[in-house]
């Protein structure tokens, strides 16, 4: 802290200190509470302080100390966050009250925990192995997203090695453009979101999208561009902050968003630029079926792609084909499907119990080691049934003869399976342009 409480006002190419003294800080000096920091910096190394309004490089250091020159000035007061781009903290980026704060968010049953300031992979096995030591047998794992806001981030395979271990991305555009230069924030953002698309992981853009709507009733054009180009990116979702959270308009900037969004995905150069990125394909039914679903309802114009799941992988992987159509993910378990709304296009659906094909009672419903399987799991023309009126229940089918593209697996309970796949109409398995089967009853 400093003696003066407004701060201080630091002069270009003065030399300024930042030490382990517990004494009030001054024009010249000031205690910087992270031995971490001044032990990973190296003469020559860049600090940002308050998100960059002032910049200090290194040009000497002791033991406990750091003197830095002042190479852009400003105003320096407490409690102002240092960024540290040229450096890698050998730290957690789990503080106590983290820690503690996780392990109540497992006991509460959250369904995603988002973790800031990731440096490198081994910060992301700590969050899942914190997961694991907390979270009780029958529980549901909540998923993990990183906030991509380190360079060292992208180090050698640093960011395929997170999206690898991660469930989901977020590019946290705010720090990023603090500790890396401005004009690399938009490349970083499509690196991100290419490799996320390519390991079919959600991936978030986040941070001062609509930032003038804090204050005003309308966007900047250049920041309608910028929300604009995300989504052709290929962005799973986007993210409002300030402008939702403490702004003068957040229902304007929502409804500004949305329209953005509707927009786009109206232009037909929109999955023109989707299709530009090469997906690698596995040898396995799952992707076969599953891209063959996105063929099939391009090219018979259905109404969405149909998929049932149990803990939501064979639905990622449709929304990573990114269809020209919605993608209905039904499943049985209600974490999956909340866990799912941030894919790209997909629209889960929790069916009761017994029209997943399933007739156990719902004690029994949400067992995840053994999902429920009996008899009635057979009768698929049931199943095809249900798949129908979660469509029309969604809004997604309007016409008996509306087309629907179905993929499951069978045995049903078989996690990651999909090896059937029917084109049926919204009216139902037992018919078929316009004329319907009657059974005998």
């Amino acid at each position: 802290e400093f003696s003066n409480p407004n701060g201080e006002i630091l002069e270009k190419d003065q030399t300024f200190r930042l030490d382990l003294d517990e004494a009030q800080g001054d024009n010249t000096r000031v205690m910087l509470p992270h031995p971490e920091i001044i032990e990973a910096s190296e003469v020559g190394h860049v600090l940002l302080v308050d998100d960059g309004k002032v910049k200090l490089t290194v040009i000497d250091k002791g033991e406990k100390h750091l003197d830095c020159r002042v190479d852009v000035p400003g105003k320096i007061s407490n409690r102002k966050g240092v960024n540290t781009p040229d450096s890698v903290l050998d730290i957690s980026p789990l503080t106590p009250k983290d820690r503690s704060d996780l392990e109540y968010m497992i006991k509460i049953g959250v369904d995603w925990v988002a973790l800031s300031f990731v440096q490198q992979p081994g910060d992301i096995e700590e969050i899942h192995s914190l997961i694991d030591q907390h979270l009780a047998e029958d529980a549901f794992r909540p998923a993990v997203m990183a906030k991509i806001e380190k360079p060292s981030c992208f180090v050698g395979d640093n960011l395929e090695r997170i999206v690898d271990l991660c469930d989901g991305i977020m590019v946290a555009r705010g720090d990023l453009g603090v500790e890396c230069a401005p004009e690399d924030v938009p490349l970083l953002q499509k690196q991100i979101i290419d490799t996320c698309r390519r390991a079919g992981k959600p991936v978030v853009v986040a941070t001062q999208m609509l930032e003038s709507m804090i204050e005003s009733p309308t966007p900047t054009r250049a920041e309608a561009s910028d929300v604009a180009t995300a989504i052709y990116d290929g962005a799973d979702a986007i993210m409002l902050s300030a402008e939702s959270a403490a702004g003068k308009f957040p229902e304007e900037s929502v409804a500004m968003q949305q329209r953005i969004i509707n927009r786009v995905e109206s232009d037909p150069h929109y999955h023109k630029y989707l299709d530009q990125l090469s997906m690698s394909k596995k040898d396995t039914a799952t992707d076969a079926i599953t891209t063959a679903a996105r063929q099939i309802a391009q090219t018979v114009k259905a109404k969405a792609i149909v998929c049932f799941t149990l803990q939501g992988s064979t639905v990622l992987r449709a929304a990573q084909e990114r269809a020209t159509v919605p993608v209905l993910g039904i499943t049985p378990f209600k974490e999956t499907a909340r866990q799912l709304v941030m894919s790209w296009g997909v629209y889960p659906d929790l069916p009761r119990s017994g029209s997943f094909g399933f007739s156990a009672d719902d004690e029994d419903f949400f067992n995840y080691e053994n999902p429920a399987v009996d008899e009635q799991a057979d009768d698929f023309d049931m199943v095809l049934k249900n798949a129908c009126r979660a469509a029309l229940r969604k809004g997604l089918v309007s016409d008996p003869n509306d087309l629907l593209v179905v993929t499951a697996g069978i045995p049903f309970g078989t996690p990651g399976a999909a090896n059937i796949i029917r084109l049926l109409p919204a009216a139902g398995p037992s018919c078929w342009d316009g004329v319907c089967r009657v059974e005998d009853v």
